[in-house]
């Protein structure tokens, strides 16, 4: 495998669904060695930030519902599953998973894409109270505020993918 191909196999994933990111930012120039998760991170939000809006849009919709469909039926990635899991989302009462359908599918409706928050430290009753706010913000200012969350998870997910941040 060429060092591009691992490049990808390795980090095509941490934006979900979207190894495009990923594939841009080698073929650019902006990977340096050592990887570290914030000179990684960087190239890969550098790559997102500069990507059309259908792109960055597509990449919100590759997001999952949090405890939605996907979730019940075991279909997330390894990555999507153990963050909502270290959030409690795979242990709601029914009443709380009625909530959060709820929430999906109000929340899709308005925006066009699921909602999302990067989970880690935080458990589900921090979740639902991020939800019920947001979900009365702006179309526009939701989009900021979702692709915020999509470079803040990215970055959860490379500093699990390369722990030595600096040398």
């Amino acid at each position: 495998m060429t060092a591009r191909a691992d490049f990808i196999e390795r980090f095509g994933g941490v934006f979900e669904h979207s190894p495009f990111i990923a594939e841009r930012a080698y073929d650019a120039g902006l990977i340096f060695v050592p990887l570290t998760a914030k000179g990684v991170h960087d190239a890969l939000t550098s790559i997102f930030r500069r990507a059309s809006y259908a792109e960055r849009l597509g990449v919100l919709r590759a997001h999952p519902d949090l405890a939605g469909k996907l979730a019940i039926a075991g279909e997330l990635t390894e990555e999507s599953r153990k963050e909502q899991a270290g959030a409690g989302l795979d242990r709601l009462s029914p009443d709380e998973h009625a909530r959060f359908t709820e929430l999906n599918t109000h929340y899709m409706a308005k925006f066009g894409f699921p909602f999302i928050i990067a989970v880690k430290g935080l458990n589900k009753d921090d979740i639902l109270a991020a939800f019920e706010k947001r979900i009365h913000n702006s179309v526009e200012d939701e989009f900021a505020t979702a692709a915020a969350q999509v470079e803040k998870i990215a970055l959860l997910r490379l500093t699990a993918l390369l722990p030595e941040t600096s040398k």
